[in-house]
């Protein structure tokens, strides 16, 4: 998989070779656990060409709903709660969702900013730009001439957690439904740039971005530090062993795994190795998705824009700002810590088991870049809590673990909350700040409210209410 190095580029290189072969073995353990029980992991996009152009066509001209509108996504994701048909943003409806491994693609969120683009596969090309050289990537380029990697990331809105925000702030009203698990499949991004000789030492920016925008307005644009992109970042064409849907992305978009899904650009369409991210006026029409938005601003400031930045991890930023260490609005990118009851649901009713007279408390747990350490469960609205067990696949920190937690429940009604802790200590912690408190980072026990409602981890909001019988 690695071109020719120089002796200078042998510790690059063997450490990307382990990096591979960690995924490969990843992928045997995947396949003998069951995790992906029926997706053929090498080879199966190209196997699936023909699937892949009759799903790009979905819904037009064949009688059924037109897309870019309500009933066009009740038909095909039927699991999703719709907050807009045009552009299409939805999430998952039931709490139940959140039980499994895998999310199915009918109750995986959809978070767009333009309606879908109907893309022919076959004509698509990326272009990617390398200072003075400029090189065409095809879907086919993609399947056949780089090696397929498979993995598994936990892909959730930025803004997922937002109308638990008081006051409210603008933007769609994600409750805990903007994320779902899947694997992913694609072509290395590190393989692609080292076939083509580009600059890739540390310091340097991969700029990514769409091709779904209408003519004149914004393109949506990230820029991706180069480390990453060299260590796990993947051009991704399948989830879950089927072609992407247009909704995700379809023929292809970036997988960035770990890190929040604004840096994951779908309809992938151009590529740049940078020495900076996109900054300036040469970049007006990219850098909105950058450099204003996708940022935890506090009440009353605004983002200002940067070259660089030295820090990824969103909590490290926010404790970084909030401590006077950190000279910019944070960024996000990589995940925080956080968790999901997915059973018993909101409001519901339950009654203990016959054999033992508990309630199992099921769910979901996640941290990004980083892994899960463990999870505990309050039966009483936090004033006490006990650790809850991981079940199921374990492959690795992008994609997240589930839990489970017997309750030995006593009728009546109780407010339940999940709280997890990640490999470095952080925790999620209760109620999201008042924002006169003009908080940056997680302090005093509270979540900092910001202007757009990102990165919520707060664990009251996502807490539910439970009625035991007798």
């Amino acid at each position: 998989m690695q071109r020719q190095s120089t002796s200078g580029e042998d510790e690059r290189s063997g450490e990307t070779g382990r990096r591979r072969r960690q995924l490969l073995d990843r992928r045997k353990f995947m396949m003998a656990s069951g995790a992906l029980a029926g997706l053929s992991v090498t080879g199966s996009a190209v196997a699936k060409q023909e699937q892949e152009e009759s799903e790009s066509d979905e819904g037009e001209g064949d009688g059924g709903p037109e897309r870019g509108t309500p009933e066009y996504l009740e038909e095909h994701y039927p699991g999703l709660r719709i907050y807009s048909p045009d552009p299409e943003n939805a999430e998952a409806a039931a709490r139940e969702t959140y039980t499994s491994y895998l999310t199915p693609k009918e109750e995986h969120y959809i978070r767009n900013h333009y309606l879908s683009p109907q893309i022919d596969a076959e004509e698509w090309e990326i272009e990617l730009r390398l200072g003075e050289e400029t090189v065409s990537l095809s879907m086919e380029d993609l399947k056949r001439e780089y090696s397929t990697e498979s993995v598994a990331h936990t892909m959730q809105c930025s803004g997922n957690g937002r109308s638990y925000f008081d006051p409210e702030v603008a933007g769609n009203p994600w409750t805990f439904g903007a994320v779902g698990n899947t694997i992913w499949t694609g072509a290395p991004v590190s393989e692609i740039l080292e076939a083509h000789d580009a600059d890739t030492s540390d310091g340097k920016w991969l700029m990514a971005a769409g091709g779904d925008h209408p003519e004149g307005e914004r393109i949506f644009a990230r820029s991706i530090p180069m480390q990453k992109v060299m260590d796990d970042c993947l051009l991704t064409y399948e989830m879950d062993g089927e072609p992407l849907s247009a909704e995700h992305g379809h023929p292809v978009r970036l997988l960035v795994p770990g890190w929040m899904g604004n840096n994951n650009v779908k309809w992938l369409r151009e590529l740049e190795v940078m020495d900076m991210m996109m900054i300036g006026e040469e970049w007006e029409q990219y850098l909105h998705w950058q450099q204003n938005s996708y940022r935890i601003i506090p009440e009353g400031e605004e983002a200002e824009h940067n070259e660089t930045i030295d820090e990824f991890d969103t909590w490290a930023q926010m404790e970084a700002a909030a401590n006077g260490e950190l000279d910019h609005l944070p960024y996000i990118y990589d995940q925080v810590v956080k968790s999901i009851i997915g059973y018993p649901g909101e409001e519901s009713t339950v009654s203990p088991r016959a054999q033992d007279g508990s309630v199992e408390v099921l769910g979901v747990a996640w941290a990004g870049d980083d892994r899960v350490e463990s999870v505990e469960v309050s039966t009483d609205g936090g004033e006490s809590w006990e650790e809850a067990e991981f079940f199921g696949p374990d492959l690795g920190p992008g994609g997240w673990r589930q839990f489970r937690y017997l309750w030995e429940a006593e009728a009546g009604e109780h407010v339940l909350y999940s709280r997890a802790t990640d490999e470095n200590g952080y925790t999620q912690f209760g109620p999201i700040s008042d924002p006169g408190a003009g908080l940056e980072a997680i302090s005093d026990d509270q979540f900092p409210w910001n202007q757009d409602g990102y990165a919520c981890n707060a664990y009251e909001p996502h807490g539910v209410t439970v009625t035991v019988e007798e």
